[in-house]
């Protein structure tokens, strides 16, 4: 009896595809270089915080990277535990021990034991002695730790300026996701209506989306973002508003062009449902397209947000943002650790995302063979 064989996890397209985009050596690598920052961001909380992952306190584990305890727990008397305060931390390990995250800051911890006022210079311009010295108040003890240098400097409110660019590239990289994910969703049932059904819905749905984005939109966002108080989810209906239409246009050509294909027409003629011609026999071809543009719909979502946050009319205050931090860097001039460090998370993100666009693009082009 010869042996079934067994079918391929890919169709031998997609492993075209698969081998195309892996020939992009610039964009193979920016892929795994994006992953694992993207990674890295979604554990932020386990690499930047101003609370330890672990604790043993008298026999008992807690986790206040998950949980809040109140300080009364370790014989204070606030409702909010400090673990970097010194008594709460001689209490702690003289009755357990504490594993902390690489960096002792979060995103919106306010450093006190800055060697200058604020903005600090980064911790490796100073020597190791001066730098004991100014973190540790003089004192070289247990304080002067690698987690507890801001090693990139703070910004002008005494953060850790590695923790906010950390916690920026994720909130940045999540909301484009999420905009991206769902501009598209919109874009792609929209422009398969107008494609399959052609006619007045196409007419007036055209002429609709040519007005749409004849509307100056950044100005319109800056003037809703002014009335409304911002927020994640305010800012990501606004923003959707207007990021729907890009995929409309490619998306309605492909369905124009094949809805009078010969097994769309015979589908028709067997009985078969529009919605289940749509989505079973034209939706693979335009999700072609689709599969296309996405990374680079993703890098104009984060850039958009980038945007608005600089001008400030972004995210709200306090949130870990990039484009916040690029606006410092313009402020505090005489603090050029600000603007560099925005700088090079943005371009590098950016480029990576580009770069994965690319190779992308050559993964779904037809002429694109692998040697």
């Amino acid at each position: 009896m010869t042996a079934t064989a067994k079918r391929p996890f890919l169709s031998p397209i997609n492993q075209r595809r698969w081998q195309n985009f892996r020939a992009n050596r610039r964009g193979w690598w920016s892929f795994w270089i994006f992953l694992v920052l993207f990674v890295a961001a979604l554990f932020a909380n386990f690499i930047a915080n101003d609370k330890p992952i672990v604790i043993s306190y008298k026999g008992e584990i807690l986790f206040p990277v998950f949980v809040d305890y109140p300080e009364a727990k370790f014989g204070g008397f606030l409702a909010v535990t400090d673990y970097r305060d010194p008594v709460n931390r001689d209490e702690i390990e003289q009755n357990g021990w504490m594993v902390w995250p690489p960096i002792r800051y979060s995103f919106d911890s306010v450093n006190t034991a800055m060697p200058t006022p604020a903005p600090s210079p980064p911790a490796f311009l100073l020597s190791p002695d001066a730098r004991c010295k100014a973190y540790a108040g003089g004192v070289n003890d247990s304080e002067c730790r690698f987690g507890n240098m801001n090693w990139l400097g703070t910004d002008d409110q005494g953060r850790d300026v590695i923790a906010r660019a950390l916690y920026g590239f994720r909130i940045s990289v999540l909301f484009g996701l999420t905009l991206a994910v769902i501009s598209s969703v919109i874009g792609v049932v929209v422009g398969a209506v107008q494609g399959y059904y052609g006619g007045l819905i196409d007419l007036f749905v055209q002429r609709f989306i040519e007005i749409w984005n004849a509307v100056p939109t950044l100005y319109l966002l800056i003037i809703i973002s002014s009335v409304l108080a911002p927020s994640f989810f305010i800012l990501l209906g606004i923003l959707l508003a207007f990021s729907w239409t890009h995929l409309v246009g490619v998306v309605r050509a492909e369905f124009l062009r094949a809805r009078n294909f010969e097994f769309v027409r015979a589908a028709r003629a067997l009985g078969v449902g529009n919605v289940t011609i749509m989505t079973r026999h034209l939706l693979p071809n335009a999700m072609v397209a689709t599969l296309t543009f996405l990374p680079f719909i993703l890098n104009g979502s984060i850039t958009t947000l980038t945007s608005l946050d600089y001008l400030g009319f972004g995210l709200p205050a306090g949130y870990p943002s990039l484009g916040e931090l690029l606006r410092q860097g313009k402020t505090n001039i005489f603090a050029p650790w600000l603007g560099i460090t925005g700088f090079m998370v943005v371009a590098v993100m950016l480029s990576l995302l580009i770069f994965i666009g690319e190779a992308v693009r050559d993964a779904f082009d037809p002429r694109k063979t692998y040697n």
